[in-house]
């Protein structure tokens, strides 16, 4: 019988760890997928950073470097210069790029560093049970914000893709989402072709994808993809914030 669907080559064998309905796996996989379809899996190396992707290295078929907590993007910006003829990522969550790493994504973006960054938004804490991150939603409810997310003690959500989109260096923003097969395909491109950005040396690209956390949630993994879809796609509005080589062809 011929095989029709198998295990991407730059994933390994081992049985991931994530919680039912969390859809890193499925990101693992259109990450790894990629890499494979371009064909640099044996000249790429990736960042993990501290979260629940912590052991991405056991699960990615590649080179892979830890990074301490938000330092992914200062990490791969330090293998990228030193070995500029591979392929550099880092993947990371919200609560890891976007609160104590703010400083790093913002300025690996701001120089232009020729690096892919996978980052993952499930509006949440999600390995240390489920503290308000910057990207929780109003009202939504967490361990650190029993009553839901105000904007009087909390401020607002940040919107990472668009706060990136305004600095020069960055060559390439999108964001997905994993909340059905369609918009799984969309993210699978955008990450491709966020690697292919680094390839023709295009600077900084970032896929910022929507992902669930349907325990911390309190929702089954189907309520949690119906949520993610109702509530974060709303805020976090879906597309291309920035695309250099759009902008070229229309100069």
């Amino acid at each position: 019988m011929m095989r029709v669907f198998e295990r991407p080559e730059s994933l390994t064998e081992k049985q991931m760890h994530y919680c039912p309905g969390c859809t890193h796996g499925i990101i693992h996989r259109l990450t790894a997928e990629a890499i494979d379809q371009l064909g640099i899996r044996e000249k790429t190396i990736g960042v993990a950073s501290v979260g629940c992707s912590v052991f991405a290295y056991d699960y990615f078929n590649c080179d892979m470097q830890q990074a301490a907590h938000g330092r992914a993007p200062a990490v791969a910006t330090g293998i990228k210069r030193v070995l500029p003829d591979r392929v550099v990522f880092t993947y990371q969550g919200d609560g890891d790029l976007a609160s104590i790493g703010t400083a790093e994504i913002v300025h690996a973006a701001a120089r232009g560093e020729n690096i892919t960054v996978i980052f993952v938004n499930n509006a949440i804490y999600g390995m240390t049970s489920g503290q308000m991150a910057p990207t929780t939603l109003l009202g939504q409810k967490t361990t650190t914000t029993p009553r839901g997310r105000t904007v009087h003690d909390n401020g607002y959500p940040i919107r990472m893709s668009e706060l990136l989109a305004t600095l020069d260096g960055a060559a390439y923003i999108e964001r997905v989402s994993t909340h059905d097969p369609k918009h799984v395909m969309q993210a699978g491109k955008a990450i491709k072709k966020a690697f292919t950005m680094q390839l023709e040396g295009r600077g900084f690209a970032l896929v910022e994808v929507l992902s669930t956390c349907s325990v911390n949630w309190g929702l089954s993994p189907q309520e949690a993809l119906e949520w993610m879809r109702d509530n974060m796609v709303p805020y976090y509005p879906l597309g291309v914030f920035k695309d250099v080589t759009r902008e070229e062809e229309q100069a």
